[in-house]
């Protein structure tokens, strides 16, 4: 059996912001370790490469552009994302909990990529619900 046909991409967006009683060292230690645990993951192919995200933002909506945020609660906000090769969905976010992030504050939304294209006569997330 071939793993590499197995194995399935999950994006992963880092929510959420630090916590406010941690000091800025401790913060810091954990972003140096992130950096290397994401490095190795890279390397092993258990990651694809992504990015932190900047602070500007637009929304596009029938309604037209807006570009005054903010746009969401900070709970919502998302800082950044990768992308992790796995099995399933468990083992993705089980690879994500690794994460040195997590004990600071940052939370992590693992979902899969679905290869489908869109339709309205298909249930997604885009589907109203009744």
């Amino acid at each position: 059996m071939n793993t590499k046909e197995s194995r399935h991409d999950y994006l992963v967006l880092s929510r959420g912001q630090w916590d406010k009683d941690a000091a800025k060292a401790d913060i810091e230690a954990a972003i140096a370790k992130f950096y290397e645990w994401y490095e190795r993951n890279v390397k092993a192919g258990e990651f694809k490469p992504g990015s932190r995200l900047g602070t500007e933002a637009a929304l596009v909506s029938k309604s037209g552009i807006a570009t005054d945020g903010p746009f969401g609660e900070a709970k919502e906000i998302i800082g950044g994302y990768w992308i992790i090769v796995a099995r399933s969905l468990r083992a993705a976010a089980e690879l994500a909990a690794q994460n040195p992030c997590v004990q600071y504050g940052l939370v992590f939304e693992v979902r899969p990529l679905e290869a489908e294209r869109a339709s309205a006569y298909s249930v997604t997330n885009e589907t109203p619900s009744v």
